[in-house]
């Protein structure tokens, strides 16, 4: 059975406001700081704001609670907030606990980097710096809105790294992405690299039709290597920046 709780209720609202004292003396405790993602912030006290009315303890609600009674709880290892693993492993080791409520404060500096990086990408509001390109530049994937941001700050000079079609000649005349550097399909991939001669130290982003055969291919040239490759996810089919055509 599922239980109901009603968030707006003023039993949930004056311990949700525990809580969050709860949440404040460990990050004083502890010398951590809370994730700059203020909805990933809330989302956890609420849960744990939950667990305290239904179990009577702040278990961490990224994980199931075991035991139907407060013995069998107590006894089944349930995380308590804040967790050992998060204390002894986490937090030490990635900077976060599994949650990302708590944070170094060194991580938390660079989650909100990031942040302020994904907000730019994608709304456009200004050009990247030149740290943002280097943020971008050490994703596996990235998404079109991404890809346009970067081909902006390279045409500016804040980046450098080669686009890399990796479908037919046929798809490519048809349709590219402006600013594509070179053309090397998948099915002839060893022979085209050929272009990529002595540019192995320069970042490459990949894309295809749909993310599938770039994928395959930034596979190949990680292990034959390159130190940089990105893959367009969902490819140039979910790419609305300018594109061209012709041979």
């Amino acid at each position: 059975m599922i239980t109901k709780i009603d968030m707006n209720s003023p039993e949930f609202l004056a311990e949700f406001e525990k809580t969050e004292a709860f949440t404040d003396k460990v990050c004083e405790q502890f010398g951590f700081a809370y994730t700059p993602l203020d909805e990933v912030k809330e989302s956890i006290q609420q849960g744990l704001t939950r667990n305290k009315l239904i179990y009577g303890k702040r278990y961490c609600p990224c994980f199931m609670v075991i035991g139907s009674t407060p013995e069998e709880q107590a006894n089944a290892g349930n995380r308590l907030c804040p967790c050992t693993p998060a204390l002894t492993v986490e937090i030490p080791q990635t900077g976060k606990c599994h949650c990302t409520i708590f944070c170094t404060p060194e991580h938390a500096r660079e989650l909100a980097k990031e942040e302020n990086m994904e907000e730019i990408a994608h709304t456009h509001t200004r050009g990247l710096s030149k740290e943002e390109c280097d943020a971008l530049m050490k994703k596996k994937q990235i998404d079109g809105n991404e890809l346009e941001a970067l081909l902006e700050a390279r045409k500016h000079g804040v980046v450098n790294f080669n686009l890399v079609d990796t479908r037919e000649w046929m798809e490519w005349i048809s349709n590219r992405i402006t600013g594509t550097d070179f053309l090397i399909p998948t099915t002839s991939f060893h022979d085209a690299l050929s272009q990529l001669s002595g540019k192995e130290n320069i970042p490459v982003i990949l894309y295809c039709y749909s993310g599938s055969r770039s994928a395959y291919c930034q596979r190949i040239l990680l292990q034959m290597g390159y130190k940089t490759v990105l893959n367009l996810e969902h490819g140039i089919m979910a790419y609305d920046g300018e594109c061209e055509n012709g041979e």
